[in-house]
């Protein structure tokens, strides 16, 4: 018989102290998106009347449009990059018996763990040398490196709970090391496959510091709004932060829908 839940007055404060530092971070959006839909030649609050037109000059500008195209193509090359390297890692590092995998580990996480704008010194003097500057590749390159551990830790996490004797099962009955891993193993790990890749989308799409060094004048989404930020301010910037969340809480409700369980999983380990 389940029991009912008990709620004392330390769990009433803290679930008041959780909602209300919620609500102070969920307060830039409700300026925000006004100002988006603003009638307005320049940011004002509250506007004065309700347009479509700063969402129609961002869809009728090539800068604005060819600046999100290029975030969308270095974030899929990111994922399918930090995926195809972090899955084999993570088996690597949670079923490997050698001597030194815990060290391997924590420098698997390393990447979130420096300061960002450290490693993006490093990898600027790394790709200059390499002439990867300005490169739409070099730069997804770069975001894998930041990517990297969200996959190694959610995939990791699936791994650590998952039942070892299936793939015993599976080789008993003949099957294949690779067949087993893709029949049995990976279907298994979907919850924290899906979360990983979304997460790896989400972290290069957003990321603006790497772009900075490595982007030239090949800008990214992150960077073109910076830019516009510190040349002109008008209501756009308001229209594109607003569709960037929209994406970004697509992304996020995705991976809780189809991958319940695994972020649950990593944090409660």
């Amino acid at each position: 018989m389940r029991r009912p839940r008990r709620f004392s007055l330390g769990n009433l404060l803290l679930t008041g102290f959780a909602g209300l530092v919620f609500l102070f971070l969920m307060l830039p959006l409700l300026v925000v998106f006004p100002i988006s839909v603003s009638s307005a030649s320049y940011l004002q609050f509250p506007p004065p009347g309700f347009s479509w037109q700063w969402y129609e000059r961002y869809l009728g500008d090539p800068g604005w449009i060819d600046a999100t195209l290029r975030s969308l193509q270095v974030a899929t090359l990111c994922t399918v990059l930090a995926m195809a390297l972090g899955v084999p890692l993570a088996f690597f590092l949670v079923r490997s018996r050698l001597a030194g995998v815990r060290v391997l580990d924590r420098l698997a996480a390393a990447p979130i763990i420096v300061p960002t704008i450290i490693l993006s010194i490093a990898l600027y003097g790394v790709f200059s040398r390499l002439q990867l500057i300005g490169e739409w590749y070099g730069v997804a390159v770069a975001h894998t490196v930041l990517a990297l551990p969200f996959v190694v830790i959610l995939v990791g996490a699936g791994l650590r709970t998952f039942d070892e004797a299936q793939e015993q099962a599976a080789a008993g009955l003949g099957a294949a090391w690779p067949l087993i891993v893709w029949r049995v193993t990976l279907p298994q790990l979907r919850p924290s496959l899906i979360s990983a890749a979304f997460l790896a989308f989400i972290s290069s799409f957003d990321e603006l510091v790497l772009a900075m060094f490595l982007s030239g004048a090949s800008m990214t989404l992150p960077k073109k709004m910076f830019d516009n930020i510190m040349m002109e301010i008008d209501p756009t910037i308001a229209a594109v932060s607003v569709l960037q969340i929209l994406l970004v809480g697509l992304c996020l409700g995705l991976t809780s829908l189809f991958g319940r369980g695994a972020l649950t999983t990593t944090i409660t380990r």
